[in-house]
C-alpha cells in the first residue's frame, strides 16, 4: 500500500490593471480584473499533537503578503513585468515563486498556483517535485 499524502488549499484575490504589449487586440489597452488566486501545497506528515498538515490561517497569511504585492497595482510598473506581459500564466508563475520561498521553512511542497481572471478562464503553475 502506499504511502499517503495530505493536500490542502487556500484561494485569496487581487484587483489589479494590466496590459498585454504587442497582443493587437483590445487586450493590449489598459483593463483591470479581479484575479483569483489559488495556491495548492501537499506533505506526508502531520503535525502529531494537532493532527494538521500546516494552519489554515498561516498559509492564507502567506498568500496575503504575495497578493498585497500585486493589489490594486498596474501589473506592467513592477519589476518583475518590465519585461514579460502581466498574463495570469506569468501571474501564476509569479505567485507560485513568491510562495515557494515563503513555504520553505514549512513541512509542506507547494504543488501549484492557480490564478483567473474570471470564472470561465483559469491559468496554473507547479514545477513538480524537487
Amino acid at each position: 500500500m502506499g504511502k499517503g499524502q495530505w493536500r490542502l488549499r487556500v484561494s485569496g484575490d487581487f484587483s489589479s490593471s494590466h496590459q498585454l504589449r504587442h497582443y493587437e487586440g483590445k487586450c493590449e489597452n489598459m483593463h483591470g480584473h479581479n484575479f483569483e488566486v489559488e495556491v495548492d501545497v501537499v506533505g506526508d506528515r502531520l503535525d502529531p499533537k494537532l493532527g494538521i498538515l500546516m494552519d489554515f490561517k498561516v498559509l492564507k497569511r502567506l498568500l496575503k503578503a504575495v497578493t498585497d504585492e500585486l493589489d490594486h497595482r498596474h501589473l506592467n510598473e513592477l519589476p518583475a513585468f518590465a519585461d514579460h506581459n502581466p498574463s495570469s500564466e506569468l501571474l501564476a508563475q509569479y505567485v507560485y515563486r513568491r510562495m515557494k520561498e515563503m513555504l520553505a521553512a514549512h513541512p509542506v511542497r507547494l504543488e501549484q498556483v492557480m490564478v483567473s481572471e474570471k470564472a470561465s478562464s483559469r491559468a496554473y503553475y507547479s514545477e513538480g517535485a524537487d
